[in-house]
């Protein structure tokens, strides 16, 4: 995206088509990054993404005393140097717009023996901490967080207990930020979530030699465990795809396919609900070794219907909800989605956010505490505030296929911290979008 960029245009375009590939998946660079920093020996990345996001927690690694080098846009090389081998940063570490780096810091940085400081851009410093500083106290952690938001504050050198946690609420970077500090902790830490979350941590730990159990909704880890440079394949972000496979339901007459998407079934929720709604969808999984399952996904337009989503596809669909609510608007008949207030907390809120955005195309909306209740019915154009959320512009950019006149998006500069290269990319595959300062 160009650095001037601050608005798209997004005229009506009636059908999409070819194949395409979406960059890497950007929790997994989070990921990778991380547990390569804090592993013994090298860790090669391949497939990293190179977003802002990602980006921001290269660079708070380096400024924590890691090597790390860029032998090529998607590559990368860690030269880890232990669990006890981060040193002081000179500042405080800035996290750009990304949240999950702040919170898996959190974890990562409370067993260590010197203070850090988490500030981050307008956006992330409005986000709550609190859900994960609480939990991370109860270890042992001294966290300072400002009325529950950043900067977060980390007093190094208190020494960490494991914890028996049952989390009140679904959340992946809860998890992971706790179990990378269980690595930190005496004794054996378990973590017990309330429904499936994406579970890139666990895997992840597993490569690097880390024994981690799972025992039907509890994950256990004991602390001490050391970590062994690898090698990390980060696949195509299904994240990203979401948004051609939506625009793929609404528009691609002719087909279209996303080639190497990640398909952990803790991540792709979006795809059943899109089922129940009637989407024509194939996953065509590559047959490869590996950690993460990967496949093709062929998308053809299809008549699609409102339906009520069960909860318990929520959480494996948290970050797809804004692309999906344009599947709903565009469907027949009504669509209710309940169980979704971790929507509230994301960049901006995104339930409300969204259902204001569908009310200036025409589409009736009603905002519930926990959900939003949408009518299908014809899309017209009109000016969107996006509120910096790179996920909303990114969704409405997709409305266009279904819509009768122009939509206009500002606020679109954040794209960049996720999906580098979207508008290109949206363009070769037969949107009509164009940048705007």
């Amino acid at each position: 995206m160009s650095a001037s960029a601050t608005r798209y245009l997004a005229r009506p375009a009636r059908m999409i088509q070819g194949s395409l590939r979406v960059p890497g998946d950007k929790s997994i660079s989070h990921r990778a990054l991380m547990l390569g920093a804090i592993a013994d020996g090298s860790t090669g990345i391949s497939g990293f993404l190179a977003s802002e996001d990602c980006l921001a927690t290269l660079a708070a690694l380096r400024s924590l005393g890691v090597t790390i080098e860029r032998p090529g846009e998607t590559d990368v090389r860690v030269a880890g140097v232990g669990r006890a081998g981060l040193r002081a940063p000179p500042a405080a570490l800035d996290m750009g717009n990304a949240g999950t780096a702040m919170r898996l810091s959190m974890g990562l940085l409370c067993g260590q023996t010197f203070d850090s400081t988490l500030t981050g851009d307008r956006s992330l410093m409005r986000r709550p901490m609190e859900r994960v500083a609480q939990p991370l106290r109860s270890m042992g952690a001294r966290i300072d967080t400002l009325d529950g938001r950043p900067p977060v504050r980390i007093h190094g050198g208190s020494p960490l207990s494991a914890i028996d946690y049952r989390m009140p609420i679904a959340s992946a970077q809860v998890k992971s930020a706790l179990l990378l500090a269980a690595l930190y902790a005496e004794g054996t830490s378990r973590i017990t979530e309330p429904a499936p979350t994406r579970d890139h941590t666990e895997r992840m730990l597993r490569g690097f030699g880390v024994a981690v159990a799972r025992d039907g909704g509890s994950i256990s880890l004991a602390g001490g465990a050391r970590l062994t440079g690898s090698s990390v394949a980060v696949p195509g972000d299904f994240s990203s795809a979401a948004f051609f496979i939506v625009a793929g339901c609404l528009a691609a007459t002719r087909g279209l396919i996303i080639r190497g998407v990640g398909v952990n079934e803790t991540r792709t929720g979006l795809l059943d609900m899109l089922a129940l709604m009637g989407a024509e969808i194939r996953v065509e999984p590559h047959d490869q070794p590996g950690p993460e399952p990967i496949a093709d996904i062929h998308v053809r337009a299809s008549a699609l219907r409102g339906i009520r989503v069960p909860e318990h596809l929520v959480p494996l669909s948290i970050d797809e909800f804004p692309v999906f609510f344009i599947a709903a608007a565009a469907a027949r008949g009504e669509t209710l989605v309940t169980g979704a207030s971790e929507l509230r907390v994301k960049e901006s809120d995104r339930l409300a956010v969204m259902a204001a955005g569908l009310g200036q195309l025409g589409i009736e909306c009603e905002l519930l505490a926990d959900g939003i209740r949408i009518q299908g019915g014809a899309m017209g154009g009109g000016r969107i505030d996006s509120h910096g959320d790179h996920r909303i512009a990114m969704a409405f950019a997709v409305a266009s296929l279904a819509a009768r006149d122009t939509i206009e998006i500002d606020d679109v500069a954040n794209v960049a911290t996720s999906f580098p290269g979207f508008p290109a990319l949206a363009q070769a595959a037969g949107l009509d979008l164009a940048e705007g300062a």
